[in-house]
């Protein structure tokens, strides 16, 4: 019998939060989408994830910022890539959104967003892999790969999956599919 109450208090906590959850917003985020000369997609392994995340340069807009110096400037702190070495082919004509799952919530921005609300960004690294330096001020990344846009969306964690599928479908005619191999 009390363990019956206590699993129902349980559940009763968890719907809560929940609900509490459904109440945060959304942080403005930006993300890059970073392509190569052959077409390959550059992604980070998060130093914060034992597991395998993997993921594009992406962050947070400062307060006044637009969302294109955004861009630039988180793809510089993650990458070490400077604006000059980069030329901008596209923005994303939707805001993107995806929800962080309920455990990460309280975990991450101190529990003030229930996820992200994103502008993307394709852009074309205009020289070789010696301008990328992943070891930067703030590091992100333990390591990093060009990856074939075919591999992009099965290897990204699962939450993030569908914003990346459709940041994908609307890049990649833009980059090219004759250059996915």
């Amino acid at each position: 019998m009390l363990r019956r109450k206590l699993q129902s208090l349980v559940k009763q906590v968890v719907l809560l939060e929940k609900s509490e959850i459904e109440k945060l917003p959304y942080r403005p985020c930006v993300g890059v989408m970073l392509v190569n000369a052959e077409g390959h997609v550059f992604v980070g392994q998060r130093l914060d994830s034992p597991g395998p995340a993997w993921q594009m340069p992406q962050g947070g807009i400062e307060l006044g910022e637009l969302p294109l110096a955004a861009a630039v400037r988180e793809l510089g702190e993650e990458t070490g890539i400077d604006a000059a070495n980069v030329s901008i082919l596209a923005e994303s004509a939707f805001w993107h959104r995806y929800d962080l799952p309920e455990v990460l919530v309280a975990k991450m921005w101190k529990g003030r967003f229930r996820g992200q609300e994103q502008k993307w960004y394709l852009m074309r690294l205009n020289g070789d892999d010696t301008l990328i330096d992943i070891a930067t001020e703030t590091p992100e990344f333990r390591r990093w790969t060009w990856m074939n846009p075919n591999d992009l969306v099965g290897n990204i964690v699962p939450f993030k999956r569908e914003v990346y599928a459709k940041v994908l479908a609307e890049f990649l005619p833009i980059f090219g599919r004759s250059q996915v191999g």
